[in-house]
């Protein structure tokens, strides 16, 4: 199993949405964060004066699935959200030793 967590623009979240809706993903939790990778931040201007932006407003989304269907999911996110321009986002992919759903008991991809 496998946790793939995506961290990109809000303007890309449908995208996202739809593409672990089209693989029929377990389950997802979207969490709105704030944050910089390379770019540091940005700056806009207010009433003329430039004000730098430290924090950029993003979107997490986290499934855990088995390795075959977040694969997919990889790919297709590659394809889809792929412009070569800074800020695409990131994908984060980690090895899932257990889930286990409480209320059965169950272990591994049955508990999802």
């Amino acid at each position: 199993m496998k946790k793939l967590t995506v961290v990109v623009k809000h303007s890309r979240r449908n995208e996202v949405l739809e593409i672990f809706e089209s693989c029929a993903a377990y389950g997802i939790m979207i969490e709105d964060i704030s944050g910089y990778g390379n770019q540091r931040g940005s700056s806009t201007k207010y009433r003329g004066v430039i004000q730098p932006v430290t924090c950029l407003s993003k979107v997490r989304i986290e499934t855990v699935g088995d390795d075959e269907t977040i694969q997919i999911i990889i790919n297709l996110l590659q394809e889809r959200l792929k412009t070569g321009t800074i800020g695409d986002g990131k994908l984060f992919i980690e090895n899932v030793e257990d889930v286990v759903r409480i209320r059965t008991g169950e272990h591994g991809i049955k508990a999802l």
